[in-house]
Parts: structure tokens; sequence; C-alpha cells
């Protein structure tokens, strides 16, 4: 079994790093000895989190960074790697989920939900991958979603875009193997983040539901009967980088409690 401090002197990055899952990888990294460089779009949410985690003795470096705009996910890697050196682990996390029927999902909506959940993770794997490649070690995890093992009604793009990055993982993994550079991604099912939220207050708005029902149209798909917890899933991110997922690769891992098998 590996050790409790198994990021010690290994520099993780996470996108999405400030709230929600990425908000509970980076607590769940800091514990683990990581340095971290958290990167997102909302500078004032990264550096509260991160002033809460150097309190508790983490190093915490923030990053504003797009990673929909290739020139923002370049400059936020290179001052990453400036600061802290070149990263031995990934997270993917930053995403965005928008519901709509097919009829009613305009070209706007579809290239944004590809350009920030699949696209923006090509770009920032894009910036580590040649450093783990000669260096023969890397841990690679991309937050994907249950919309990526399965489709759901009214969520045709954010769908396409989540299994798509199933395909990237795989893909990926296939070609770094014999360097020793692991390649997984989660699938957690509906969490309790502000994603969530949004989606219970637009069910809401829809269907003229309470906040109650509709949280429960939600959580009634979920044989547990609730809503997944972020660190629930921070938890099996941190396994995929222990040295006892060493030959854990490709895999698409469910965090949802039974949705899906």
């Amino acid at each position: 079994m590996s050790d409790g401090r198994f990021l010690a002197g290994r520099h993780a990055v996470i996108t999405g790093g400030g709230h929600g899952i990425g908000g509970a990888v980076a607590e769940t990294f800091a514990v683990l000895g990581a340095s971290l460089s958290l990167m997102g779009r909302d500078t004032w949410k990264l550096e509260a989190h991160a002033a809460m985690l150097r309190e508790v003795g983490a190093a915490v470096e923030t990053f504003e960074c797009d990673v929909a705009d290739e020139e923002s996910v370049e400059s936020a890697f290179a001052a990453s790697r400036d600061r802290l050196g070149d990263a031995h682990v990934l997270v993917n996390n930053a995403g965005q989920a928008e519901s709509a029927a097919l009829g009613d999902t305009s070209r706007e909506v579809w290239d944004r939900m590809l350009a920030v959940n699949l696209t923006g993770t090509w770009l920032c794997t894009r910036q580590v991958l040649p450093a783990m490649l000669a260096a023969r070690s890397g841990r690679i995890v991309n937050v994907a979603s249950t919309a990526g093992l399965r489709g759901y009604p009214k969520t045709s793009a954010y769908c396409a875009a989540k299994h798509g990055v199933i395909g990237l993982t795989r893909s990926l993994a296939l070609e770094t193997a014999k360097s020793c550079v692991t390649v997984n991604a989660v699938c957690p099912g509906y969490t309790d983040t502000d994603m969530a939220q949004r989606a219970v207050d637009g069910l809401s708005a829809a269907l003229g539901k309470t906040p109650d029902e509709a949280r429960h149209m939600l959580t009634r798909i979920n044989p547990l009967g609730r809503l997944i917890t972020p660190h629930e899933v921070a938890a099996t991110v941190a396994w995929l980088c222990s040295p006892d997922a060493s030959a854990i690769t490709g895999q698409s891992i469910p965090v949802a409690g039974g949705e899906v098998m």
C-alpha cells in the first residue's frame, strides 16, 4: 500500500481547481503532499481556495486559464512550469454543461460544449505530455461524466463531448503505456456542486417543480438515492495517481453509486 504522502515532491496541475470537484481534488492532493497549480477562469475563487490550502501548509500557485482558448492555456502552463517545474500530475477537471433538446441546441452551444469539455482536455494534456514522456513518469486523470458512458435526454452536446473525452483517454493510454504514463478518466454521476445546483434550478424553472422535487429528479436515477460528493470523486482521482494504480490505464471509472455498471 502507498504511504500517506505519496505525492510529496510532485507538482499537480488541476484545471477548474477553485471549487467543486477540482477544489476537492486540490484539498486531497494537499494532504498527500503535492505542490499545486490551480487553474481556472474565476481568479477570485482560485485565490480564495488557495489561501485556505496555504493555511494548512500546502504549496499552491494560481493561474488564470480558459481551457477553450489555446493562447490562454499556453500562457498558464508556461507560468506554472516557471514557478513549480514540470507537472507530474494533470487533472483535467474544468468543464461546463448546458441542456437543450437537439433541435434547440444552437451551433454556439454545440461548439462551446466541445471546446470546453473536449478540446480543453486535449490542449492541456499537450502541455504536460512531453515532459512526462521524457521522465517516463506521469499521471493524467480526465474528469468525464456518466454522460460519457451513456446518453441522457436533452444533453446531446455535453454527452458527445464527454464521450469524446473517454475516447481520447483510451487512445492516449495506449500511446503512453510503455512510457509509464497512465491516462484514466473518472465518470461522476450527479455531484453536489454548482453544476448540479444549476441543473436543479433549470428543472425548477422549466417544469414548475420545487427545488426539492427537482433535486429528487436528479437523485432518483442513482441507486444510492443521493448526490455524489466531490470528495468521493477526489478520492478516486487520488488513487489513480498513487503508486498502487501504476497498472491502471485507459479506464473510465464511474463514481455514481451504481447508476452505470
